[in-house]
């Protein structure tokens, strides 16, 4: 088995858990359980199930952990896969991280296509790299949800699409349907490509078979940095015929299966200029970090509290929702920033960087007080381009601020504003 630079390697263990007391500790490396060699976290977890386990450490010793009924180990790892993340083999065209601008951080870049992380993540794979030993693991250790980037099924439409070889993810897709594997599927929707019939085919095949869980319908992103791609559905009668079709089919899922199943990305909605579906419609928000209900979303946690206001503070967001915060907030000055660092189409929040912010609040004036909304920075407060949230204030002449990017988010910022 090929070892990655993290294979099973021990990042923390819960003081006084079974882990601790059987002597595991910080920096150790597991590469058995039971006798099975971990090939990732979900082999830990199934072949770690009982009540006792027999570990193997990379330097040959092993220990016993034993525990009571529906007590947890207490070990985290320091990557949840153990060997290699398997990449993408694909060329598609609309590959957002393909049309990146070159000198990006490593983990911007990473096409990973790896069933395990569709599984413990929720990313979207396209099932174009997984072999026979994959699909008898996946429905072995049921792996289940998983989540799956369909886009086509038209075999011509496909390889325009994908670019791949040797495509036979419709057959997996039904070999993971028949062990019962449940399935949240994505379609790409690129102008011209995938969109009008055969968009239409695609949804009557996917309404053919089981365990289909949900369908997210998501408009192509582009930036600058590429030529392939050069419009997506933003004028608003584009938009409109897209929701309007998906509506027809929303209805008639709902009719047979009491349930709505296809979900349109929240950009379309705002294109076409239509109000977004109550959170019923919904349905628990199965598709909602792909960019689906987070304005539904926000529309209902922002409806349970007075519109904000207070001319001192300057919300800022991304260019497609500023129309949305600001209907919400009145009284507050919101500031929707263009995306220069990508350019295109790219709209949203989650993609802005500090270049694009600091240009922002220098033409504004730098008055007041900024707010950012925390889906700008990753997990150690740092922008796509690697700025750290703190020198944003310094590097713009302004006080600069970052808030969770709900609507709690921005009361409490101005709540802050009022009391000053």
């Amino acid at each position: 088995m090929t070892r990655g630079p993290l294979a099973g390697l021990v990042r923390e263990i819960a003081p006084e858990s079974p882990a601790a007391v059987a002597g595991l500790r910080p920096g150790d490396v597991l590469v058995t359980a039971e006798g099975h060699p971990l090939r990732d976290e979900i082999d830990w977890r199934w072949y770690a199930d009982g009540p006792s386990a027999v570990v193997g450490l990379a330097d040959g010793s092993s220990l016993v952990l034993e525990r009571e009924p529906g007590q947890p180990w207490g070990v985290s790892f320091e990557s949840p896969v153990f060997d290699y993340i398997r990449t993408c083999e694909n060329r598609c065209g609309f590959c957002f991280m393909a049309q990146l601008p070159p000198g990006m951080r490593p983990a911007l870049t990473l096409r990973d296509d790896d069933f395990r992380l569709s599984f413990m993540s929720g990313n979207f794979i396209t099932l174009t790299n997984i072999g026979d030993e994959d699909v008898a693991r996946i429905a072995e250790q049921r792996l289940s949800p998983l989540y799956v980037s369909l886009h086509a099924v038209d075999p011509a439409i496909r390889e325009r699409l994908l670019c791949v070889r040797s495509d036979r993810a419709l057959s997996r897709f039904d070999e993971l349907v028949a062990n019962g594997i449940e399935l949240h599927t994505q379609l790409v929707l690129v102008p011209g490509v995938n969109d009008g019939e055969q968009l239409d085919r695609t949804l009557a095949w996917l309404a053919e078979r089981d365990c289909v869980a949900s369908i997210g319908i998501v408009p192509v992103g582009y930036t600058a940095h590429q030529d392939r791609v050069v419009r997506s559905f933003e004028a608003a009668d584009e938009a409109l015929a897209v929701v309007s079709q998906v509506q027809r089919w929303r209805d008639a899922f709902l009719a047979r299966d009491g349930s709505r199943t296809v979900h349109l990305a929240d950009e379309l909605y705002l294109a076409a200029g239509v109000e977004v579906p109550p959170a019923s419609h919904y349905e628990g928000f199965p598709q909602i970090e792909n960019g689906i209900g987070m304005v539904r979303r926000f529309l209902d946690q922002a409806a349970a509290a007075p519109p904000v206001g207070d001319r001192r503070l300057t919300l800022l967001t991304g260019e497609l929702f500023a129309p949305v915060l600001a209907r919400w907030a009145p009284g507050a000055r919101v500031l929707g920033v263009a995306n220069g660092f990508f350019g295109g189409n790219v709209s949203v929040a989650g993609l802005l960087t500090s270049r694009d912010v600091v240009d922002a609040i220098r033409e504004d004036g730098a008055r007041g007080e900024y707010v950012l909304p925390d889906v700008m920075f990753n997990e150690e407060g740092l922008t796509l381009d690697d700025v750290p949230s703190a020198d944003l204030g310094a590097m713009s002449g302004a006080h600069v601020s970052v808030v969770s990017s709900d609507a709690k988010g921005a009361r409490e910022a101005v709540a802050r504003t009022f009391h000053r």
